[in-house]
């Protein structure tokens, strides 16, 4: 079965781009975490809301809660494919910065990605 890469885009010969098992995993992290619920019509609960949080008042508790949601979201539509370890949400300046150390269910590989996402 072919795996697709995300974002969606051609390779070298015009064709959908594929992705090896790992780099699929990676992907679909990374829309776990900057899908706002509500954004997918067929699928409304589906994220975890991390870009509206960003605009909340900084604080502990606030980091807490992100990264709880985050560590659930993950959790709730990946859950079969790995383990989180840990999450490290960042927010500097223009910048949201999100870390997830996770090990694949699959191999037991451990994996650390880093997210980078300019926020308006």
């Amino acid at each position: 079965m072919a795996l697709l890469r995300f974002p969606l885009e051609p390779d070298a010969r015009g064709r959908s781009r594929n992705a090896d098992d790992a780099t699929h995993v990676r992907d679909m992290i990374e829309q776990v975490l900057f899908t706002v619920p509500g954004e997918r019509v067929n699928r409304p609960d589906f994220g975890c809301g991390l870009l509206q949080l960003v605009f909340a008042p900084n604080s502990d508790t606030l980091a807490a809660a992100v990264q709880m949601s985050v560590q659930g979201a993950l959790q709730q539509w990946l859950g079969e494919r790995i383990a989180v370890e840990s999450v490290n949400v960042a927010h500097r300046d223009a910048t949201l910065q999100v870390d997830v150390q996770y090990v694949l269910r699959q191999g037991q590989q451990r994996r650390l990605a880093r997210f980078t996402r300019d926020v308006p």
